[in-house]
């Protein structure tokens, strides 16, 4: 009988209920897919099968995947969110990345690198605060997170030859750097095979990092810590984001009580409609509310990682 069940928006409701009721209301059919796969126990092959209505016949992905990028075609950014879903599921290999590694050698740099955006995106919406180029260089922003994954999935093509070596060279030389390229670097080397190299230059970007007070690690003093340029107001990053799980290089950049006072933050952050908030710049009603229910099905899955109790 409707209406004699607990209210899973209430207050006291778990996380994961809350969230859940967000997910049926406003997720894309991939989003719903994935939730279910990562806290119903549902089945990867239907988070597969909504990934591919985003393939193209080039072997990338495209059709606003990445809701800030809208239009059919191919881009670097939508492939490796579907790697990233890809590897969430256990599918990141076999036949599915054979096809996707043509894709990234057809629209590499000269250095072998990704870049952010291919021109190919140049005359559909797109987001405001992303530059479209004619002759885009290589952004270890793309590269990076794509040769992690690959390295750690185990998976060899000809194309990761030259992109490893772009990736070195970028995190090894990095020192002009903002939050989201910091990510980056560790999705590189989290996954990258050699690991006392990724350790010594994890140690290094982890001092930068608090240097340059990247990291809020004290969520009831922000304006101790500036945006980064270019950034929304209130575009901040926590230890969360750069340590996504224990296992992570960047969790030795934290102490225990700032990693745990960062969590209680995410915990906090979600809202009334049982969704996380997006923190960077909203330019279209249709872009942040796709964007949401992927924040928050990471947010679940990272205090999930932590042992945190999301029901």
């Amino acid at each position: 009988m409707a209406g004699t069940g607990p209210d899973p928006l209430h207050p006291t409701a778990s996380p994961r209920a809350r969230a859940e009721q967000f997910i049926w209301l406003t997720a894309r059919v991939l989003e719903q897919r994935r939730f279910a796969y990562h806290f119903l126990q549902g089945g990867a092959d239907g988070v597969e099968t909504a990934l591919a209505a985003y393939l193209n016949e080039d072997g990338g992905y495209g059709h606003a995947l990445e809701p800030d990028l809208r239009g059919p075609v191919s881009q670097p950014l939508h492939t490796v969110h579907a790697l990233r879903v890809l590897d969430s599921i256990g599918r990141c290999g076999g036949l599915r990345l054979e096809r996707v590694g043509r894709y990234l050698t057809e629209v590499s740099t000269d250095e072998g690198a990704l870049p952010a955006i291919h021109p190919a995106q140049r005359g559909y919406p797109t987001a405001p605060f992303i530059p479209i180029s004619d002759d885009p260089p290589g952004e270890l922003l793309t590269t990076g997170p794509v040769v992690g994954l690959l390295h750690r999935n185990r998976v060899w093509h000809a194309w990761l030859f030259r992109a490893t070596d772009f990736c070195w060279a970028a995190v090894e030389g990095l020192e002009d750097s903002h939050p989201y390229e910091i990510e980056a670097a560790v999705a590189f080397l989290d996954g990258v095979p050699d690991r006392s190299r990724a350790e010594a230059v994890a140690d290094r970007l982890g001092r930068l990092v608090r240097e340059r007070r990247w990291a809020v690690l004290d969520p009831e003093r922000f304006e101790d810590y500036p945006v980064a340029d270019g950034y929304a107001p209130g575009e901040h990053h926590f230890p969360y984001d750069f340590a996504r799980t224990p296992g992570s290089l960047a969790r030795r950049w934290f102490t225990d009580e700032e990693l745990e006072r960062s969590l209680t933050h995410l915990e906090r952050a979600q809202e009334e409609d049982g969704g996380w908030p997006i923190s960077w710049r909203r330019w279209a009603p249709g872009t942040a509310l796709e964007a949401r229910p992927m924040v928050t099905i990471e947010a679940l899955r990272t205090l999930q990682a932590y042992g945190r109790g999301i029901g």
